[in-house]
């Protein structure tokens, strides 16, 4: 795999993997094709932007799921890939389902646990990290508990590691990503927080990094105040370039790193308040837009250039969002302009370049899943399984609401004019009859 970038010739630019030139490949990660919950355009014609269960409209199949899990469906070459896990987390799965007609082509045991540490967290699972799809490989990453590559023809086990470890306390969360050789894991546990780098064709570790900064939260011994929960992140990286040269971007509690991504050498930090940091990380060129916790999050415009070295705490703030933010919903980016919706389910516009609020309106909900965005409309789905598609314009458009009788926390994939939703217990194609 290779990587190209998608926005100019200046700036920060975006890596995107070329899936296309080898596979048919339309969603291949979490965030889908660019790491952006953006739909290529070939794969959001004749998306639907109405549906509902009691009627079945543009409901083309459903299919019941066995155990739990968060994570987002990967498509290509007609299949969707995702885990799953037992509600006690002592056995987790892979599962392989036709887009066509919903026919379950895998329902594999991975990994077996003895004595899985509790969640400690309502609203998570044992199979949240979702997973990375290539031509000629699936990774799949279950935290501490193992990460795998497997043979996507067959779902066989070319190679796996069960020997990264941390306690995750509240479950894992932070899905991997692929950078050329690269699969690049992130562990922010409260025993040991770093991010690893495997060389994808064998399994072997490449480097691995520890966080360097002060987490601010020692006692008088020097250690931890409680049970380290201050230390705990659910962040997935970014790599993107500044001044033409590639950088991982992740988000860990207490700080933001830019990272080489091919030493894992650390390139700045900036430091902030935050924990539990999950949202993806944005790009405008010359700048990147970063999300730095969960609950009470900041949102922060940090410039990007060839001067984004060291310490940047202070030296390359932009603006600085102080409240109202996302907290585990990812924000969108569509031209210069974010949208994002709070767990408290308000929908917010904002000028990506000054920070400034454009309009916030109050959908209701309580929200987890990321949206995901066809041209100019964004869909936002909620944990009771509404989804509000919105229109991205000067002031606040619903275009529709939509209800599914089950529940998500997994964000929504998209390909071929096609939907795909995972709820708690069901997996949905959502599709124009024709």
């Amino acid at each position: 795999m290779y990587f190209r970038s998608i926005a100019g010739a200046f700036g920060t630019l975006l890596f995107i993997s070329a899936f296309a030139s080898a596979a048919d490949i339309s969603w291949p990660e979490k965030s889908g094709p660019t790491a952006d919950g953006h739909v290529a355009e070939a794969d959001a014609a004749g998306l639907p932007t109405t549906w509902d269960e009691p009627s079945g409209k543009n409901i083309a199949w459903k299919i019941a799921l066995e155990g739990e899990g968060h994570s987002t469906p990967v498509i290509g070459d007609g299949k969707l890939w995702f885990t799953a896990a037992n509600e006690d987390g002592k056995q987790q799965y892979i599962y392989c389902v036709s887009a066509d007609d919903g026919r379950v082509i895998h329902h594999k045991l991975l990994f077996e646990n003895e004595s899985p540490e509790p969640l400690g967290n309502p609203i998570n699972s044992y199979a949240s990290p979702s997973c990375v799809l290539e031509a000629d490989a699936l990774y799949v990453h279950f935290g501490t508990y193992g990460t795998a590559r497997l043979d996507p023809k067959t779902a066989d086990i070319v190679w796996q590691r069960r020997d990264i470890n941390v306690r995750h306390y509240r479950g894992p969360g932070s899905s991997p990503v692929v950078f050329e050789n690269l699969l690049i894991l992130t562990f922010d546990g409260i025993d040991r927080q770093f991010i690893t780098a495997l060389d994808k064709t064998t399994g072997k570790t490449v480097w691995e990094t520890p966080r360097s900064h002060d987490y601010k939260d020692l006692n008088e011994q020097g250690k931890p105040k409680g049970d380290g929960d201050y230390r705990k992140a659910y962040h997935t990286p970014t790599v993107a370039a500044v001044a033409g040269r590639p950088v991982l971007f992740s988000v860990a509690s207490k700080a933001a790193f830019g990272l080489d991504p091919y030493t894992g050498k650390e390139l700045w930090v900036m430091e902030h308040e935050n924990m539990n940091a999950a949202p993806r990380t944005l790009f405008l060129p010359g700048m990147a837009i970063i999300n730095s916790g969960s609950e009470r999050a900041n949102l922060y415009g940090v410039k990007m250039d060839e001067s984004t070295q060291g310490n940047i705490t202070e030296s390359h703030k932009l603006w600085h969002r102080k409240k109202a933010n996302a907290a585990l919903s990812s924000p969108v980016l569509i031209g210069e302009r974010l949208f994002f919706i709070t767990n408290q389910g308000v929908c917010y516009s904002v000028d990506g370049r000054s920070g400034e609020e454009i309009y916030a309106q109050r959908i209701g909900g309580a929200f987890c899943a990321s949206p995901i965005v066809a041209g100019n409309l964004i869909y936002f789905t909620d944990e009771a399984g509404v989804t509000t598609v919105v229109r991205a314009a000067s002031e606040f458009e619903e275009v529709a609401v939509n209800h599914l009788d089950d529940g998500m926390r997994a964000s929504p994939a998209a390909a071929k004019g096609a939907i795909y939703m995972r709820t708690f217990k069901h997996l949905y194609k959502i599709a124009e009859k024709k």
